[in-house]
């Protein structure tokens, strides 16, 4: 029999997401049903899914119940589960604030990595607490056609490899996923991300997603970004003992990053909603034949 699934559509910094509450986890989304829905041109078309969960409701989550009521069950837009989106998680708090299950201050927010804190501001941004990043040692090269680049490894709960080009045009089309080398660095695969120069503390990147393709932003990418190229500069605030904020152009808008003393990343940035709908579910099977 036929039922409808309520869905809602929104984006930060035009990294954009098909929203499905669910507080009780009793919808389900393989991931035929996850790509079919996130298909530009025979779906609603998004980079991702939010998969709107209570934290005690998902078996991936039900441990960070006791500091975080919500769960972020995020998909890629192939249908893979990922670890962390930090856009989406700017989204995710958005749709709880509309739906009168957030309110302006701070949020806890459970993902796959880790319980993250979100502040809903006054002004319309949210800033999310990120965590810290980790900085695994080794050489790591990506390519593109012919050219190859010297890349950063930078881990936010999920991976990354950020490399410094003279022109965001050499990263080509991002359709597919840039090779990286040595393979065994990223056995999971990578979200890679190609950084120019703007300004002092100020860069702008591209960006390829593992399982999504390129995409207009990247939240932890643009964290990754921001690190990367801060130790590049030669700043380190947990040297220093003072913070340090890049601002990260996006194709999609702009994102402030701060790293702080102490290791700890925000990342500030818009979240808009922007259309909400109902699914059939005997559609969404079809689909998926």
């Amino acid at each position: 029999m036929s039922t409808r699934i309520a869905f809602l559509k929104g984006h930060g910094t035009e990294n954009d997401f098909v929203i499905v509450p669910d507080p009780d986890n009793v919808i389900d989304l393989p991931p035929a049903a996850v790509a079919a829905l996130c298909d530009r041109r025979a779906g609603i078309g998004g980079d991702g899914l939010l998969h709107v969960v209570r934290s005690a409701a998902h078996p991936d989550a039900e441990e960070m119940a006791a500091e975080a009521e919500w769960f972020m069950d995020y998909r890629n837009g192939d249908g893979s589960t990922a670890e962390m989106c930090g856009n989406g998680v700017r989204v995710f708090a958005r749709y709880l604030q509309e739906a009168g299950l957030a309110v302006e201050g701070d949020l806890a927010i459970a993902t796959r990595g880790g319980v993250k804190t979100v502040h809903l501001a006054k002004d319309g941004d949210i800033t999310v607490g990120m965590g810290k990043a980790l900085l695994p040692e080794g050489q790591v090269t990506v390519s593109v056609g012919e050219r190859s680049w010297p890349a950063r490894n930078v881990n936010m709960g999920n991976p990354h490899a950020v490399a410094f080009v003279d022109d965001l045009g050499h990263a080509g089309d991002l359709f597919t996923p840039p090779p990286f080398s040595p393979a065994s660095v990223y056995p999971d695969g990578v979200n890679v991300e190609f950084v120019v120069d703007r300004a002092p503390r100020h860069v702008a990147m591209r960006v390829h997603e593992r399982g999504s393709g390129e995409t207009r932003s990247c939240g932890t990418g643009a964290c990754a970004v921001a690190v990367a190229t801060a130790r590049r500069d030669g700043a380190d605030p947990a040297v220093t003992g003072t913070p340090v904020t890049y601002t990260v152009d996006v194709p999609g808008g702009t994102l402030r990053i701060t790293e702080h003393p102490d290791g700890e990343i925000e990342m500030t940035g818009p979240a808009v909603i922007v259309a909400e709908g109902e699914i059939d579910t005997d559609r969404l099977r079809a689909a998926t034949r």
